[in-house]
C-alpha cells in the first residue's frame, strides 16, 4: 500500500513533526510539506523518511498561512499511484479535495479561528490587529469549506475530539500520539520545560514564576517558525531573563535526551493544551511533572501519581514546584509506566486499522 502524508511545516520541530516522521517510517509513506528546515530535520529524521517540498511558503505572518493553504489546494498527486492520503496540521486540509481516500489527523482545529481567537487578537501588536481579523474571518470561510472533503477525522486526544465536534460538528476517532521513550540518568538541579514559544504556552507565566523562586533553576528548550505569529512575542518575553532561567532554543535529539534524563522535574503551563506529548516524554525518563490543570494535561498527567495538576497562577505553581523538589523521585515508577502506555506500536496499528476500514468502505461503494 502506497501512502502520502501532507504536513504543514517542518520548520520548528515539535511533537507533531516527530509523530509524522514516526508514522511515515512505519507506513513507508512519502511526506509532502510547504517548509523544510534541513538543519532541524537532520536532528530528528534518523529513519531518512522521504520528505518532499511541494513549494516553499512565504515567511511572513498571515501570508505564510494563506500561501501554504494555496500550495496544498493546488497540489495534485493523483498520477503518482498513492492508495491513501493522510493530512496533518492546519493547512494540509486544503489538499483533501483532490486526494481520496483520506483521513485528517487533527492536533487541534486552528485555535486562532475558533476557541482562542480573542486571545490571539489581544496578544497581536496594535498594527496587526485589523489585518489579523480580516485574515481570520476570510480564511475561516474557505477553511470550513474544506471540511466536507475529509473522509475520516482522527483526534490526538479526547480534548481535541470535543473541539472537532464543537467547531466542525464532525465525529472523530481518538488515537493518542506515540511517545518516544527517553532514559533516566539522574535527578539534576534544574527544572525543564520543552515548548514552542507561542503565547498560549504561557512562557511569560513560567518565567515570572521562577523569577519568584530564585533558588530553583529552569531551562527552556524550543523555538518558533519563521513567518510565525509568535516572533514578536518571543523577542519580548526572552529579554531580561532572571539569572536562574536559561533559554536554549532548538536542541538536538541527543541534547533533548540529556535534558530529560538529567532534569529534576518537568513543567508546562499551556493554556488548554491539545494533548501534551512533552509531559509523557518527561515521564518516560522517570521525571514528574507540574502542569496546568486544563485540556489535554488532564489526560496525560495522573494527579499525585505522575505529577501535580495546578491552577495557572504563580502562587499555586510555586507551591507545586517546591513540593516536587523535596522528593523528585516519589512518582518515578508511575511516570515510566504512564509513558509506556503510549507506544509507537499501539499508535501505528490503530492508524493502520482505520486506513484499512476506510479502504474497505471505499471498495464497498
Amino acid at each position: 500500500m502506497k501512502i502520502a502524508i501532507f504536513h504543514d511545516y517542518f520548520g520548528s520541530i515539535g511533537g507533531g513533526e516527530k509523530l509524522i516522521l514516526e508514522l511515515a517510517d512505519a507506513l513507508g509513506a512519502d511526506v509532502y510539506t510547504t517548509e523544510m528546515n534541513k538543519n532541524n530535520l537532520r536532528r530528528i529524521n534518523t529513519c531518512n523518511v522521504n520528505i518532499k517540498l511541494l513549494r516553499d511558503s512565504i515567511k511572513l505572518p498571515i501570508l505564510k498561512q494563506i500561501h501554504s493553504s494555496i500550495i496544498f489546494y493546488n497540489a495534485d498527486l493523483r498520477s503518482k499511484g498513492y492508495d491513501f492520503y493522510i493530512m496533518s496540521g492546519n493547512w494540509a486540509i486544503f489538499a483533501c479535495k483532490k486526494h481520496h481516500p483520506n483521513l485528517h489527523y487533527v492536533f487541534t482545529p486552528p485555535r486562532m479561528f475558533y476557541d482562542s481567537k480573542q486571545f490571539f487578537y489581544e496578544t497581536a501588536p496594535w498594527y496587526a490587529k485589523i489585518p489579523f481579523l480580516i485574515w481570520v474571518y476570510s480564511h475561516t470561510y474557505f477553511y470550513n469549506r474544506q471540511l466536507k472533503y475529509v473522509e475520516r477525522f482522527v483526534a490526538d486526544s479526547k480534548n481535541v475530539k470535543r473541539r472537532i465536534k464543537k467547531y466542525y460538528n464532525k465525529d472523530s476517532d481518538v488515537v493518542y500520539p506515540p511517545i518516544k521513550q527517553y532514559t533516566f540518568k539522574n535527578y539534576g538541579d534544574f527544572w525543564l520545560s520543552v515548548t514552542r514559544i507561542y503565547p498560549h504556552k504561557r512562557i511569560e507565566l513560567l518565567i515570572e514564576t521562577f523569577r519568584n523562586i530564585p533558588n530553583q533553576k529552569l531551562i527552556i528548550a524550543g523555538g518558533y517558525m519563521a513567518g510565525d505569529h509568535s516572533k514578536i512575542y518571543a523577542r519580548k518575553i526572552l529579554k531580561n531573563l532572571p539569572q536562574n532561567v536559561k533559554y536554549l532554543g532548538e536542541v538536538s535529539e541527543k541534547e533533548l535526551g540529556d535534558l530529560y534524563g538529567t532534569c529534576k522535574a518537568f513543567i508546562t503551563l499551556s493554556k488548554d493544551e491539545d494533548f501534551g506529548m512533552t509531559v509523557l516524554e518527561a515521564n518516560s525518563a522517570g521525571k514528574s511533572v507540574v502542569a496546568s490543570n486544563e485540556g489535554g494535561h488532564k489526560e496525560t498527567v495522573i494527579n499525585e501519581k505522575t505529577g501535580l495538576l495546578v491552577k495557572a497562577d504563580i502562587k499555586h505553581i510555586i507551591n507545586a514546584v517546591n513540593k516536587l523538589s523535596k522528593n523528585p523521585s516519589k512518582y518515578k515508577m508511575h511516570c515510566i509506566q504512564n509513558a509506556k502506555n503510549h507506544s509507537i506500536y499501539i499508535f501505528n496499528h490503530s492508524i493502520i486499522d482505520i486506513i484499512k476500514e476506510r479502504l474497505h468502505a471505499e471498495k464497498s461503494v
